[in-house]
């Protein structure tokens, strides 16, 4: 944590106090009941695993609005549209920010996925705290995202168990092999390799390619950032990689499910 990115640190303080709102509203206790009450999740880790069992490309299809690297993305930004154009596309699942503060996203965003298609949704957010978990499930998410980056080792071991033990799929996110040697003996995990540098901001799929030598072939590895065109997809299947998650690149064309099937054809 000594070396967390400026930005992770302030995303990382504006988060504790959204907990600490949201706990006023709803104690632990409470959350946990509801959370309880929620149907059993759309099965997100499988249905990756099945396509890349089959050959065939996993993409997680992103709805982002806005980063704080690159400011509007996207706007009009429709949830409804972009979830339902992602599922014509051949997604194989979705990624919703719900981070409001620095990427404009919201919780009624994962909601709405679940309403107007059928695929199994990633909570993407910046999850430090056991209630979150909670909130998780009972918006309706089917996975959320540990970043390793911004937890320490028993932050990230504790909310992985919690998951899990509230029947939601993890993605665990790293950018380096310190990071990696952590996510490894979390072997429910889908693990995610996040091509971006969060100092830098800058993208390098070489990231992907470095780190895939420590890592077992019976893991499936998400590549995260930096898919910009088809020939890149291509590479990352001659590396045997075949689940992407892909925001930008589709966030900024006129219609993100033709761009998918674009990039993937060969593979979907």
């Amino acid at each position: 944590m000594s070396d967390v990115p400026s930005i992770l640190k302030k995303i990382i303080e504006v988060k504790r106090e959204e907990i600490k709102a949201g706990q006023a509203h709803c104690d632990i206790n409470k959350i946990i009941e509801q959370a309880s009450a929620m149907p059993a999740i759309r099965p997100f880790r499988s249905q990756i695993l099945s396509r890349v069992t089959n050959n065939q490309a996993a993409v997680i299809a992103e709805l982002k609005k806005a980063s704080p690297s690159r400011g509007i993305i996207r706007d009009p930004f429709d949830p409804i549209a972009l979830s339902k154009s992602y599922e014509i596309g051949g997604a194989t699942c979705l990624s919703v920010l719900t981070d409001e503060h620095f990427f404009q996203g919201h919780n009624s965003y994962v909601q709405i996925a679940k309403s107007f298609t059928q695929l199994p949704v990633l909570r993407k957010d910046f999850i430090i705290d056991p209630w979150q978990l909670y909130e998780s499930r009972v918006l309706g998410s089917d996975c959320i995202l540990l970043i390793v980056a911004a937890l320490t080792p028993n932050q990230l071991n504790e909310l992985y168990a919690v998951a899990i033990s509230i029947g939601l799929d993890v993605l665990i996110e790293v950018h380096n092999e310190e990071e990696l040697a952590l996510a490894l003996p979390l072997t429910e995990g889908i693990l995610g390799i996040n091509n971006r540098n969060l100092h830098t901001f800058e993208t390098n799929l070489s990231v992907t390619y470095d780190l895939l030598k420590h890592i077992p072939d019976s893991r499936v590895v998400v590549t995260e950032s930096g898919i910009l065109k088809k020939e890149e997809v291509a590479t990352m299947f001659h590396h045997n990689v075949k689940a992407f998650l892909v925001g930008e690149s589709f966030m900024r064309t006129e219609n993100p499910g033709v761009t998918l099937s674009e990039f993937f054809d060969d593979y979907l």
